[in-house]
């Protein structure tokens, strides 16, 4: 039978533990509005690369214009009104040091000039906060990024709950793992990590560089982090993938997954040995561990140098003989 072997490899292996992380990223913003209003004008779209500054959208700022506005008309009356007082101030005061004015009335007069000092400086302090808040109705980019979904449109109404869009700088993503608190005593930081695709494909790799010192109480498990940035064009913040956690590593025999068949609930390889001048395929009993990227960790059974069948094997019988096609 025309068969392919493949060499059974002495490599490293690792004993890890997979888990769901989540990729997140430091430098994201969910943009939300400070103030209550109706939207006025969307200066985005969903994808745009907007800088740090830049105006996303406006929020009806009539009623607060004409609140400022109010504000300004009263102070000029706090100011006539000041006016009147220091004037009256100065006249009493010129009138009490010739004796003609009591100490009385000057106090008097003291007293209605601050007090009128006072609500003019109230009164900015007032406009002065009116015209801050003034400038939240437009809504500003926190730092360059790429603009996400957009989900309001012109004339709903947002409060300060309501999501107006996300900007994502593509940059500081990190992987979010939580650990089971039972292997608290084996995680260390710069443990390999390896992030991989539902197909087991490795789409990065890196370490771990935070641990909390805290279990959170609801899962009983530990966050972890790994910098993931040098895969920022595979991934995306908020997406869930599969990390696997490398604990400790160790030097062993390898085989490669489509080499081994399961019958009965029991492992099986075929191996390539020579017999009476004959090349013959011979069915071995394997026990296997973990399975690494497309390899197992073989615990027994097979041992480096030994050629397994990875192809052709489906119509093998042990002792039949065979021919290596590669």
């Amino acid at each position: 039978m025309p068969v392919k072997v493949q060499t059974v490899q002495d490599q490293s292996i690792g004993n890890a533990s997979e888990y769901e992380a989540t990729i997140k990223s430091r430098n994201s913003a969910t943009i939300m509005s400070d103030v209550e209003g109706w939207i006025f004008a969307i200066r985005v779209h969903s994808g745009q690369f907007v800088h740090k500054g830049d105006t996303l959208m406006e929020i009806d700022p009539r009623r607060q214009v004409a609140m400022v506005s109010n504000f300004d008309s009263q102070r000029k009356s706090k100011e006539a009104a000041l006016a009147w007082a220091k004037s009256q101030f100065d006249r009493v005061s010129a009138l009490a040091a010739s004796g003609v004015m009591s100490q009385q009335d000057l106090q008097q007069a003291q007293s209605n000039y601050d007090g009128a000092l006072n609500d003019v400086k109230a009164l900015d302090a007032m406009i002065t906060q009116q015209q801050v808040q003034l400038k939240y109705y437009n809504v500003f980019a926190p730092t360059d990024g790429i603009v996400g979904d957009v989900p309001v449109h012109v004339g709903d109404r947002v409060t300060n709950t309501t999501v107006l869009t996300t900007i994502d700088e593509r940059s500081g993503l990190e992987v979010y793992i939580s650990i089971p608190s039972e292997h608290a005593a084996d995680i260390k930081l710069g443990a390999p990590v390896e992030v991989v695709d539902q197909n087991g494909k490795v789409l990065l790799q890196t370490k771990v560089d935070f641990i909390s010192a805290q279990v959170e109480s609801g899962t009983q498990s530990i966050l972890v982090k790994a910098p993931a940035d040098h895969a920022a064009d595979l991934l995306r913040a908020m997406q869930l993938v599969r990390a696997r956690i490398v604990w400790s590593t160790h030097s062993g025999a390898t085989v490669p997954v489509i080499a081994v068949t399961r019958v009965s609930g029991q492992f099986f390889a075929f191996v390539a040995t020579h017999d009476k001048g004959k090349l013959v395929a011979h069915q071995v009993p394997v026990e296997l561990g973990e399975i690494t990227g497309n390899n197992y960790a073989v615990l027994s059974g097979l041992k480096p140098g030994d050629m397994v069948v990875v192809a052709g094997g489906q119509n093998l019988a042990d002792g039949m003989p065979i021919r290596i096609e590669q």
